[in-house]
């Protein structure tokens, strides 16, 4: 019988580099995705949704929250979280499809990349209990006022002086 899960795989860029590698599928263990290893941490990923217009909506990472800069089970800090928002660091997020795990390990032989969305931290905030990280892409430029450009007949030919405009 075949069996389907959902995951993700997490990288985190301060810069050029990726600092951090983590999944939130298989609990307690580290896993190999992309030639890397990428070590466990509770963390959870929504808000990537698209509709017919194009208009994207800002993802949100959550971690639990945890005053100093790690414990031995890898979950992250406010320390951590306070950095990456102030200095605007970038995320990618794997989603993937994890199909038939080992029985004896519990990890998957390959994992399936449905979809990956970049984003940059763009605000955040905590409670007693999690971390809500807000992530923005560029291609979501009508809510985040990125790129600012004005639309010229350089940039995109004849421009209408009607608002009466039909496709064909």
């Amino acid at each position: 019988m075949t069996s389907f899960a959902f995951g993700h795989a997490l990288r985190i860029k301060p810069s050029n580099t990726e600092l951090y590698r983590f999944q939130n599928f298989f609990i307690g263990q580290e896993i190999t995705h992309k030639g890397s290893k990428y070590q466990f941490v509770p963390f959870g990923f929504s808000g990537v949704t698209v509709n017919r217009t194009g208009d994207g909506l800002e993802a949100t990472i959550v971690f639990p929250n945890k005053s100093g800069e790690k414990d031995g089970s890898g979950r992250l800090a406010r320390n951590w979280a306070v950095n990456a928002l102030n200095k605007s660091w970038i995320m990618e997020v794997d989603v993937l499809i994890i199909e038939d795990p080992d029985p004896e390990t519990g990890l998957a032989a390959e994992n399936t990349v449905v979809h990956t969305y970049v984003g940059q931290v763009t605000g955040g905030q905590w409670d007693n209990v999690s971390i809500n990280l807000e992530l923005s892409t560029v291609l979501d430029a009508v809510g985040t006022d990125v790129p600012r450009r004005a639309l010229t007949k350089t940039n995109v030919g004849n421009l209408p002086i009607s608002n009466n405009v039909r496709l064909r």
